[in-house]
């Protein structure tokens, strides 16, 4: 699709300096843009490569507007990597809301129920008493089990799981390989050493404005629901255990796993590679550094950890300015326990 300047400043309230009707029909990185193609400036660290940049609009921070007249047209914002996101955001919807209908060699069950605009892409499989609502959009190859409930406006990538009974509210982001609702890890050890399976029977409900990355794992709940709340963005890779509960806002980045029955405060920021044990509680606003280790509950809002096991930032930072030089501390304690057995054995007092 073509835009103008005067089009592309009218949806992010920005100033022009340059023509209003240079067109663009494209997005670029700025060290990489050609002619026709919208790009942004928001790092000082780029701010060379507004003279030699081929884009033809370039949207500009206030701070960064220079003094003489350059090529791209400028557009002028308080926040211009926000305004490019919304930019970005409103592409991608104009793109969505050109898919409807459903494509050939998919299958809806007769009494799946359908809401307008909703689109589904071929080879998935919508089951059963499953609601679909508006301008839902299934790409090809997903699975949607029987009495599944997904609200409007949600965008379910290829490859995705969802199991049966599990509900996704609106404006969700489901992104390729993702599997919600199969079995929680339960298993109950026998006297024999076998394990007796104790069936799953909850469901999981996502709410509003989640976002959940490629290959993310959700277990159902054994009994009630594994929930995650509204606001939630969810990395690639996660591993989310049975009957877990994560607060709104909060995000996790890669590769984190969370055991079973923890509850997860709201706007907490979880880094990649952390691990939970189970029937934990952590308190709103907690940051955990990437690799974690959390062994216990986290009672104060705020708190942030490190390590593993995790302990609060500033005991981290005095332990680590001991524990980093103990290779050498190590070194000198041999040099001492040797002087000390030269010196005993000169005063004839060696301990045997």
């Amino acid at each position: 699709m073509e835009y103008t300047a005067k089009s592309i400043a009218n949806l992010i309230s920005g100033e022009i300096i340059g023509s209003p009707n240079t067109k663009v029909t494209t997005i670029s990185k700025i060290q990489e843009a050609q002619k026709g193609a919208l790009s942004f400036l928001a790092n000082p660290a780029y701010l060379n490569y507004l003279n030699t940049t081929k884009a033809s609009i370039v949207l500009i921070n206030k701070e960064f507007v220079p003094k003489e007249r350059i090529k791209p047209t400028l557009i002028v914002v308080d926040d211009s990597y926000k305004a490019f996101a919304t930019l970005v955001n409103l592409s991608q919807k104009l793109k969505n809301v050109e898919l409807s209908g459903i494509e050939n060699n998919s299958f809806v069950h007769k009494e799946a129920i359908l809401g307008e605009n909703v689109y589904i892409g071929a080879f998935s499989y919508i089951s059963q008493n499953a609601v679909i609502g508006d301008n839902v959009k299934i790409y090809p190859q997903v699975y949607i089990g029987e009495n599944v409930e997904i609200g409007e406006n949600t965008i379910i990538h290829p490859g995705v799981k969802v199991y049966h009974d599990c509900k996704i509210d609106k404006n969700c982001i489901i992104h390729s390989g993702v599997i919600i609702g199969s079995d929680g890890f339960g298993f109950a050890p026998q006297k024999d050493g076998t394990y007796l399976k104790i069936q799953q029977i909850g469901n999981v409900v996502i709410e509003e404005n989640v976002e959940i990355g490629s290959n993310t794992t959700i277990d159902r709940a054994t009994l009630g629901s594994t929930i995650i709340k509204s606001g939630v963005k969810l990395d690639n890779l996660i591993q989310i255990a049975h009957n877990v509960e994560i607060d709104q806002n909060t995000v996790i980045a890669a590769q984190t796993g969370i055991a079973g029955s923890t509850k997860i405060g709201k706007n907490c920021l979880i880094g990649g590679q952390a691990g939970f044990v189970g029937h934990i509680k952590i308190a709103d606003k907690t940051n955990i550094g990437a690799q974690a280790g959390i062994v216990k509950s986290v009672k104060n809002e705020g708190t942030i950890l490190l390590g593993s096991p995790a302990f609060e930032l500033t005991k981290f930072h005095k332990s680590y300015s001991v524990f980093k030089n103990l290779p050498e501390m190590r070194n000198e304690i041999e040099d001492l326990k040797k002087q000390i057995k030269l010196l005993e054995e000169k005063l004839g007092t060696t301990n045997k």
